[in-house]
């Protein structure tokens, strides 16, 4: 049994420990930046191949006969084509629910960046400023408080409850606005609404759904306009969800006070992307997932899934 490997630009060497899964298959190559034109040569002949971000599709799965399993070094599967995988009996694995408190956490980390400027006013303080002294170059922005402000959820999975739980700690009302409203909803304290009432009550939106044809561009123009003026909008989820070019607008006219996000697009940010230049927009670059705690996590469950398809089972499968 031969595997590849296929890492992508978000990793550097050494950043995932390979470790249990060449235990399970000595004979591993890895790679860590792949572009699409070699991703077909680079798998060549292996039965299992491992990938962050590289694509999967017919063209790719015709020169790799040989390919019985693709696991996904992550959650969403935007990047398979899972029919495609079926119809040549190719079983394609992914890692529900390992990020979910990190990315959790970063949506709070960009919010906070917004409202407070802790590290703003750290490079500020270091540099011998105080208060009110404080050159306009650093870019601080006006102090608010999240109390009593309403956080919109668009997508109701682990990470935007984990998200629900942090808003109600700072004493935020909950909206949420989700496809399927399940029973055990009824105790998280949050209000379930359509995607219109999100948009015009919520003084904070964040987006916490993959990205599908239904979601695709969610942030449209039409719906920027219809949200509060003046509203903080955190994408950590998907960058297709987003009109990136109707968010600048929005930015530049003062509709959008902020936009954070943690995810774009076309990644990495173009450097034409006016986002980079509007001091509005507070972003990182794709790394809600990648702590300490999250990556082991991510790990642990990687081999699990190759081990239980090695057995002959198969876990957390997405095309069966």
């Amino acid at each position: 049994m031969k595997a590849v490997i296929l890492e992508s630009y978000v990793m550097e060497e050494g950043d995932l420990d390979w470790s249990g899964v060449k235990a399970l298959v000595p004979d591993t190559t890895s790679y860590v930046r792949t572009d699409y034109a070699d991703i077909a040569p680079r798998i060549g002949d292996a039965e299992l191949v491992l990938i962050n971000k590289c694509r999967i599709d017919e063209a790719v799965l015709a020169q790799c006969p040989n390919l019985k399993w693709v696991g996904i070094i992550a959650t969403g599967t935007d990047n398979i084509d899972l029919e495609a995988c079926r119809r040549h009996g190719v079983a394609v694995a992914n890692v529900p629910g390992y990020s979910t408190y990190s990315v959790a956490q970063m949506t709070f980390s960009l919010l906070l960046a917004i409202c407070q400027c802790a590290q703003r006013y750290d490079r500020a303080v270091k540099a011998g400023y105080w208060q009110l002294g404080i050159p306009a170059e650093y870019g601080l922005l006006p102090q608010v408080e999240l109390l009593g402000k309403t956080f919109g959820i668009y997508g109701y999975g682990s990470i935007g409850r984990q998200t629900a739980c942090i808003a109600k700690a700072f004493g935020m009302e909950v909206l949420v606005c989700t496809r399927t409203v399940r029973p055990e909803y009824a105790a998280d304290g949050v209000e379930f609404v359509d995607f219109d009432t999100l948009l015009a009550r919520s003084d904070v939106l964040s987006l916490h759904c993959p990205a599908t044809p239904e979601t695709r561009g969610l942030m449209s123009r039409e719906a920027l306009a219809k949200m509060k003026p003046g509203a903080i909008l955190l994408n950590t989820a998907r960058g297709a969800l987003v009109d990136e070019e109707a968010v600048a607008d929005a930015l530049e006219s003062g509709k959008l006070a902020f936009y954070g996000a943690d995810a774009f697009a076309t990644e990495p940010l173009p450097t034409q992307s006016r986002l980079r230049s509007l001091p509005g927009a507070v972003l990182t670059p794709h790394i809600a997932w990648t702590t300490k705690e999250a990556l082991q996590r991510l790990m642990d469950i990687t081999t699990g899934n190759l081990r239980s398809f090695l057995a002959g089972k198969g876990e957390n499968l997405v095309n069966s």
